[in-house]
């Protein structure tokens, strides 16, 4: 009877968020497992590329927002990093005494590190706004100093904002439980939930959407107004420009566009079903799981988009390898950023 009892209390111990269970030869979660050591490993890898590549191409940094698109792929690393926190969580299973404290510090900081990315995105959007309505101007507005300033006052309000989940409140925002101690002692607070996203999702949404509804309005307007005059006076300079394709700003735009989008599809699952677990709604540990790597996922997407849409990052990676050792390559033209 001590034994069968045992069994079943080693059972439901060692639990998968996925509800598939252990295999009997392997005493871990390995579907679990597969999936976040993958994630992993493409997160750091892929941010670690953007990173490098941003301090071998000098051309890069002309432009205001690679200082929000640098912070970004820092923050997005340190997700990934931190995702080793519950992988070697699931490979040993390690529930000691230290257990509840792990699983605070671990979500708190996964939370913060996601609303820095999120705020930068804002910030992206608002700094791509003023470049678009306030041209002239728009080097006296947005200065390195104030951009550094504002970088740290994302990271301060990102660190303030979740920083009550250590006082009781509820949980920051992390949901897919590896830790036993996260799933059935850390339960979430409708209150602190409307707290956070009355404080950051709305807004950050809000100023997106906002910002990239007028620059797109804006650059329409400028499209057509373009094409009516070169119907009025057709040149051959007009004609040549009008096959060069469109500017430099709008493609910009379009790339952290792409960026936002791809963001928000990904995390509106998790808000949605962080909102609901809230509320006593909807408690499913199979959903959140995949809901919050779902979120997670992004780190990597983040990357993946800006890659394949910047022309430095898809050049010959040898190009970048040289100038970070400070050897001249033969024939090297960088291209357009976009």
């Amino acid at each position: 009877l001590n034994m069968s009892s045992s069994v079943m209390n080693l059972s439901e111990h060692l639990s998968c968020p996925l509800g598939f269970g252990h295999y009997n030869a392997v005493d871990i979660c390995i579907l679990e497992t597969v999936v976040i050591v993958l994630l992993t490993f493409l997160i750091i890898a892929g941010n670690l590329t953007v990173i490098f590549v941003f301090h071998c191409a000098p051309l890069l940094h002309h432009y205001t927002t690679s200082y929000f698109i640098q912070t970004m792929a820092y923050a997005d690393l340190f997700v990934g990093v931190s995702c080793l926190v519950p992988t070697l969580s699931l490979l040993h299973y390690s529930t000691g005494v230290h257990e509840s404290l792990t699983c605070q510090v671990f979500g708190y900081i996964i939370s913060v590190l996601k609303s820095v990315s999120m705020a930068c995105l804002a910030c992206i959007s608002v700094d791509r706004y003023l470049a678009i309505t306030k041209p002239l101007s728009y080097n006296q507005l947005v200065t390195p100093c104030r951009l550094r300033i504002c970088i740290s006052l994302i990271w301060m309000y990102s660190c303030l904002i979740f920083l009550p989940s250590f006082f009781g409140w509820g949980k920051p925002g992390y949901h897919g439980d590896i830790f036993e101690w996260c799933a059935t002692s850390w339960l979430t607070n409708a209150y602190f939930t409307g707290f956070i996203v009355c404080l950051l999702y709305a807004p950050a949404a809000f100023v997106i959407c906002f910002t990239y509804f007028h620059i797109f309005k804006i650059c329409r307007q400028h499209t057509k107004e373009i094409s009516d005059r070169r119907a009025r006076f057709p040149t051959h300079e007009g004609d040549a420009a009008g096959e060069a394709g469109p500017s430099p700003e709008r493609r910009y735009a379009m790339v952290l566009f792409r960026i936002t989008s791809v963001f928000y599809v990904l995390w509106l699952p998790y808000i949605i079903y962080f909102l609901l677990e809230s509320s006593r709604v909807l408690e499913n540990p199979a959903l959140s799981f995949l809901t919050t790597w779902l979120a997670i996922s992004n780190s990597f997407c983040n990357c993946v988009i800006y890659s394949l849409s910047n022309s430095v990052l898809l050049c010959d990676p040898h190009l970048h390898i040289a100038y970070f050792f400070k050897r001249k390559p033969k024939l090297w033209s960088v291209p357009n950023v976009f």
